[in-house]
């Protein structure tokens, strides 16, 4: 008979669970899965909270037909659209977050790569940054990136490169057909070939059995991700899955805690979907989570930013940079 306390104790001591430990923790009781994934998130990375905040320095007219992205030219969503904000107006409003006190920004351009300009644009703008503030966190999500991009940014002071799997590969077929799960990959084993600390998650809700969400998770570890994002489908009208059924207050912290069973020393991010729950993510942070989006997502409201600090401070949280 399956162990929840055995297992758990076997987690803390450093012991990597197996794919069918984690079929085992999809029917456990809730409340227990959750307070041993927690126990497990306070054991290896105490009360930190890795926050970070947006910029969306270029949006819409992506070519790829992702089925829940807003920002694809295959659906007709109603969205802002702009090309490639100059190097002034990014540091502009880059400088304007860090100076309100926030310290970790990213940079985030859609469509499946970025033109040589628009590079050039970011990494001019980011060596500027950095050159005048040292102690600034900059992230970028900018879709495909090649060997020599990639060091470029790395030389720059970028400290993490974003590339959702979205989910398993078995799975993804379901969601993209313009670009592949091995597309995906090729990226992220050039990042960790350069030594760049990869943020990679997933997309949850869009019709994935709990299966492929466990294989996503090995996925992640098997590459060695310590930064997880996590969203939540949040149905978009004009897109192939506005119709898809919002994910539960627990089912998103079931997966959140299986997430940490497999993920013990990650940060576990809340991004996408979150204002979607009942209580803000609150028992989700209680569940393993300890990493989030603050503010504004790319094409939807995100949540207060003093209510979301307020929340963190109620849960013993320190934001570290």
């Amino acid at each position: 008979m399956f162990n929840l306390e055995a297992l758990k104790n076997k987690v803390l001591n450093n012991y990597k669970i197996t794919k069918a430990d984690a079929l085992n923790l999809v029917n456990v009781p809730f409340n227990e899965l959750t307070n041993a994934a927690n126990e497990i998130r306070e054991h290896f990375c105490g009360n930190c909270f890795d926050a970070c905040t947006i910029i969306n320095v270029k949006s819409g007219k992506c070519s790829e037909n992702c089925k829940f992205c807003a920002q694809s030219t295959h659906h007709n969503t109603d969205i802002d659209t702009y090309p490639i904000m100059s190097e002034d107006e990014i540091k502009k409003k880059t400088l304007s977050i860090y100076n309100s006190g926030f310290k970790r920004i990213s940079y985030v351009a859609s469509g499946k790569n970025i033109e040589q300009k628009e590079f050039e644009t970011i990494s001019k703008a980011i060596n500027e940054v950095k050159r005048d503030n040292d102690d600034i966190k900059l992230c970028v999500s900018l879709g495909f990136l090649k060997k020599d991009q990639l060091i470029n940014l790395k030389d720059a002071g970028v400290e993490r490169i974003h590339n959702n799997l979205e989910s398993s590969r078995k799975y993804f077929g379901e969601i993209c057909t313009t670009h592949s799960y091995d597309d995906k990959l090729n990226t992220l084993n050039l990042m960790h070939d350069e030594g760049i600390m990869i943020c990679s998650g997933g997309i949850f809700g869009l019709g994935e059995s709990f299966e492929d969400r466990i294989d996503l998770a090995f996925e992640l570890r098997r590459l060695g991700v310590k930064s997880i994002p996590i969203n939540i489908l949040n149905p978009i009208r004009g897109t192939p899955v506005e119709n898809n059924e919002i994910l539960t207050n627990e089912e998103v912290c079931r997966i959140i805690s299986i997430f940490r069973f497999i993920n013990p020393d990650a940060y576990i991010r809340m991004v996408g979907g979150r204002s979607l729950l009942e209580d803000n993510g609150k028992m989700a942070f209680k569940s393993g989570a300890n990493a989030a989006i603050l503010g504004d997502m790319l094409t939807t409201i995100g949540l207060g930013l003093e209510d979301d600090l307020n929340l963190l401070d109620e849960l013993g949280f320190e934001i570290a940079y």
